[in-house]
């Protein structure tokens, strides 16, 4: 049974989404609303993601709105590095900032800023290992950032049970047609 899932997807500038009023968000969000409803109802207690702009963040408002419905859900935020965000401007530094307040646990896996790229493999080990399954907005025909984190999961199915669950550019445009 799936206690702990970890959240992830395309990063907003991959979607083309530079304003949190673009269309595309409402549905992705529709769609990661329905599926972590989903997961809810199947016994998930913990909603992982690591904070990166795009689907991660989403989750997180999401998952907020459902905790009106949930309140025994909870939501953490595990950065790969300490600082993280710190190079970002302003605006997406306050964004950050706020979210931090929303969830019920944040904490960065490695305890030292950025200094290499063995902390983001690090980092996902560390999210895979803590979590039995994940939902990725990930089309495998559209590659993106994700991509590394989805060659993980295979890998770590290969050695056992991991559950993945893709929400693609079909189920995407699926969710666009039923709105119209």
């Amino acid at each position: 049974m799936i206690t702990n899932l970890l959240i992830s997807g395309y990063r907003s500038f991959e979607l083309g989404v530079f304003k949190d009023d673009d269309p595309k968000v409402a549905v992705i969000k529709k769609c990661l609303k329905e599926e972590i409803r989903s997961y809810i109802e199947e016994g998930v207690q913990w909603f992982l993601t690591s904070g990166q702009f795009g689907v991660e963040q989403w989750a997180v408002e999401v998952i907020n709105e459902l905790k009106e419905e949930y309140p025994e859900i909870k939501q953490g935020l595990l950065f790969p590095f300490l600082e993280f965000g710190s190079n970002w401007n302003e605006q997406n530094q306050a964004k950050l900032m706020q979210l931090k307040k929303q969830v019920d646990f944040v904490e960065a896996v490695s305890h030292q800023p950025y200094k290499d790229p063995s902390q983001l493999k690090n980092h996902q080990a560390f999210m895979l290992g803590h979590t039995q399954g994940a939902l990725l907005v990930y089309d495998l025909e559209n590659e993106g950032k994700t991509k590394w984190l989805y060659q993980a999961i295979l890998k770590k199915q290969e050695k056992g049970e991991y559950e993945c669950r893709l929400i693609d550019f079909d189920q995407l445009q699926n969710t666009v047609l039923e709105e119209e």
